[in-house]
């Protein structure tokens, strides 16, 4: 194993959102089994890609990995290698344990406008974002640069491509109300932990009595947060992005 495949592996992991820890060696000393500057990504399910020197320093190396993953805390640990302290290698040795979180995932109906501005800067605070158009002439990488997958359907259609869970974000923005409702309805079909519509509060009163007439009973339609985004008197899109934006960084802070 190379370095090289070691931080392809990383930048996979962090592009699919998914959170792994990195374990290096700081320091060593006497005969140490690695040296300072070895390394091991530990995936979240406890299987590994590198090596810190094998036997108990990695099986501890990797149970520390999963706690600092469990509490998103850097930690380091400091072995002393001799045989009253449980090992035969003589010498010490030191590593830094540093979890890479998973990126909240935001799923975004509509690539207008609005949908372009917040998928920038969703993508610059941390999210992954994935879009969702069904016009091939606005779900194109082009106009959404943020954006780290567009898919190019309906929304009904996109559903089976989906599955926000309860860390998931979703906002809908698109161009016409049925489409919005059908994303709508679509998310209240998932766990996605936090559904906002833009609009206005009349789309808002009719969104919620048409979800009434429906069935959708009183804890579905209070998933739905309409109009979304913090009310700071936002006018423009990129104003817009900032207020559903910043919404969505006041849930992830206070988790």
């Amino acid at each position: 194993m190379t370095d090289l495949e070691l931080y392809e592996e990383m930048v996979r992991l962090s592009r699919r959102g998914e959170p792994y820890t990195l374990v290096t060696v700081v320091a060593n000393s006497g005969s140490s089994p690695r040296k300072a500057g070895a390394k091991m990504l530990v995936r979240s399910d406890g299987s590994f890609l590198g090596s810190v020197g094998g036997g108990r320093v990695e099986n501890e190396s990797v149970n520390a990995a999963l706690a600092a993953l469990k509490d998103e805390t850097p930690r380091t640990l400091d072995f002393v290698l001799t045989e009253e302290n449980g090992f035969a290698c003589g010498g010490s040795m030191s590593v830094f344990i540093e979890p890479h979180g998973r990126r909240p995932l935001l799923v975004l109906f509509g690539a207008g406008h609005i949908g372009r501005a917040v998928a920038a800067l969703a993508n610059g605070c941390g999210f992954r974002v994935v879009v969702v158009d069904e016009r091939p002439d606005c779900a194109v990488t082009e106009l959404l640069p943020g954006a780290d997958e567009i898919i190019c359907a309906t929304v009904a259609d996109a559903f089976a491509h989906l599955h926000p869970d309860k860390e998931s974000f979703v906002v809908i923005a698109t161009p016409g109300h049925v489409s919005d409702f059908d994303a709508v309805r679509g998310c209240l079909a998932t766990e996605a932990g936090f559904i906002g519509l833009l609009g206005s509060r009349r789309k808002r009163e009719a969104l919620l009595k048409t979800l009434e007439e429906e069935g959708f009973d009183a804890a579905q339609r209070t998933r739905v947060v309409t109009p979304v985004g913090l009310d700071i008197g936002a006018q423009t899109p990129e104003e817009i992005a900032v207020s559903i934006v910043g919404q969505l960084i006041s849930i992830v802070r206070r988790k």
